[in-house]
């Protein structure tokens, strides 16, 4: 075979090798340049809570019904803080952290365990009373990049059910705050489940000078 032969032979696949070599540097680079998969959110509640040793007999506790509502910026399941140091009016969210559930649902839960000791709740209309909780804040705010507490308002109010309609007993308005040990998201779950578990002792004993 003639020299142009071999010449003319080898031209295409070295051609062909070249181009596959382009190729195969291409969709590394582009491999290369997607972004990872973003890990789930961490998903936080109170957990359980403290045990109860004694419980008064269950003639004593009275009937109560109570309800809990949150204001419009609560209704997620977003986890809420806010930096008094930079900008307090501005709420921002944990991007990598997310309540297990609305804080309402959470904060209901709490008082269903901490009132249940005192008081026998029922849903619906059954109870004379109802107690109404309407949660304010719910997040927790930074003094510094250093320091933070949970943050925890709320307004309660206790009605009297009558053939008439409900009937104001009493109001009352709580703000809480919880250091947290932390300056991160699991830092402010501890402090608000501290403050919560605090505004519970406060309501159990309004409510026992309320019967």
């Amino acid at each position: 075979m003639r020299r142009d032969d071999v010449t003319q032979t080898a031209a295409p696949f070295r051609s062909a090798v070249r181009w596959t070599l382009l190729l195969s540097a291409a969709l590394l680079s582009a491999c290369a340049g997607l972004p990872e998969r973003a890990a789930a959110p961490l998903r936080y509640d109170f957990g359980p809570a403290a045990a109860v040793l004694t419980q008064p007999a269950p003639g004593t506790r009275p009937l109560l019904t109570l309800r809990v509502q949150a204001s419009p910026a609560l209704d997620s399941p977003a986890m809420l803080y806010r930096l008094a140091y930079a900008d307090a009016q501005q709420l921002r969210a944990y991007s990598q952290a997310r309540w297990a559930m609305v804080p309402a649902e959470l904060v209901q839960q709490r008082l269903r365990e901490g009132l249940g000791r005192q008081f026998v709740l029922t849903p619906g209309d059954v109870a004379p009373r109802l107690l109404l909780i309407e949660l304010e804040e719910f997040s927790q705010l930074f003094s510094s990049a250093e320091q933070s507490a949970g943050l925890l308002r709320l307004r309660a109010t206790l009605l009297q059910r009558t053939a008439a309609g409900e009937q104001l007993l009493a109001q009352r308005e709580l703000q809480l705050q919880q250091p947290a040990a932390s300056a991160d998201a699991a830092g402010g779950v501890r402090a608000l489940g501290a403050a919560t578990d605090a505004a519970v002792t406060e309501l159990v004993q309004w409510l026992q000078t309320e019967r």
